[in-house]
């Protein structure tokens, strides 16, 4: 009997109205949720508390078609940050940890266009990550950025750009540093890495403080 009581509880207090969420699916509180009849969330699901969750439909006289989709069971962490004009999928089994902040748009910068805030929103794409993948602390990916399944990106990195399956990606803005190698059973460096030394700023000696270690860009 308390089992049940215990349930019904927790579907009042987690389960935002409005929101598609599927069997066992909860969003923990605090929360603030904007848009709820376009985030879908699929079964087996959780958002820890002080998540921000927008799809925006209107904003300055601009008219928008959002849709926030989050697969089975993914994890995502405290204060996460969600903003969509288009498209944001998080697919099945996605751990998402702590910080993290995805969106598909951005505001307007035109300096002869008054106040940012008043600008119309704009967007590069959609933004998709795919199943199985993990998204490190205080990780933010940007509009247009679609991630292959199983990718693994490193606490506070700054995704700019789209990236296969099976990579692992770091830094500002985030490069490649390994692939997952079927063969061997264990992410490999790419070939062509190297190491960037970064100076320490209270010395005039070069020190290994941030190594990077990323493709070639020629």
């Amino acid at each position: 009997m308390i089992q049940p009581i215990k349930q019904v509880i927790k579907n009042l207090l987690y389960r935002p109205a409005g929101m598609h969420l599927g069997k066992d699916s909860h969003v923990r509180r605090p929360r603030i949720v904007h848009g709820s009849s376009c985030i879908y969330v699929g079964k087996r699901s959780v958002i820890l508390g002080g998540g921000y969750l927008s799809a925006v439909e209107h904003y300055e006289g601009g008219d928008h078609t959002p849709r926030i989709a989050i697969g089975d069971d993914v994890y995502i962490g405290r204060s996460c940050c969600m903003t969509a004009i288009r498209e944001i999928t998080i697919g099945d089994g996605c751990v998402l940890s702590e910080h993290v902040y995805i969106a598909d748009g951005a505001h307007g910068f035109d300096p002869e266009a008054g106040l940012i805030m008043k600008q119309p929103l704009s967007s590069k794409g959609a933004v998709r990550i795919g199943a199985h993948s993990f998204l490190g602390f205080r990780v933010s990916v940007m509009s247009g950025v679609e991630l292959g399944e199983h990718c693994v990106v490193g606490a506070d990195s700054v995704v700019t750009r789209s990236f296969p399956a099976y990579s692992m990606i770091a830094g500002n803005p985030a490069r490649l540093i390994r692939t997952y190698s079927f063969e061997d059973k264990c992410w490999q460096p790419v070939p062509s890495s190297r190491i960037t030394w970064k100076l320490h700023p209270e010395s005039e000696a070069k020190l290994p403080l941030q190594a990077v270690t990323h493709r070639d860009a020629s």
